[in-house]
């Protein structure tokens, strides 16, 4: 049973930043996509940011464009998403999960691509 154990989040001021990380159990992670989703108070859950099994390629969300950053460490099984410039609408839970499928030709954007989940960490931006 694959597990991913997220760390980092917390409440911080706008404008400044953030790191979350995502810790994937197995040995298979490098042929994993793995994506970074989130969930605004309620309001349904929005793709972030998504990176290939190689990390040549990444895609993320028109809303963070510019201002995260998600990168691979393959050889210690993590995922980490960067957010600066933090905005009051970057709250909510963030999630990372790992595609279903090994090898794919495109980053997945859309939650059933993914086939494991983060247990989810919460993210709160004062204004």
């Amino acid at each position: 049973q694959v597990q991913l154990v997220q760390s980092g989040g917390g409440l911080v001021q706008a404008g400044t930043s953030l790191r979350l990380s995502c810790a994937v159990s197995g040995r298979t992670f490098s042929n994993y996509a793995m994506g970074w989703f989130r969930q605004p108070p309620g309001l349904g859950q929005e793709f972030v940011a998504g990176i290939s099994w190689s990390g040549d390629n990444t895609y993320y969300g028109d809303s963070v464009k510019g201002r995260f950053t998600i990168s691979r460490d393959n050889i210690h099984n993590t995922v980490h998403l960067q957010m600066n410039s933090l905005k009051p609408e970057d709250s909510g839970v963030y999630y990372c999960a790992k595609d279903r499928l090994a090898f794919r030709t495109v980053v997945p954007t859309t939650p059933s691509d993914f086939g494991s989940w983060g247990q989810g960490t919460q993210v709160t931006i004062s204004s």
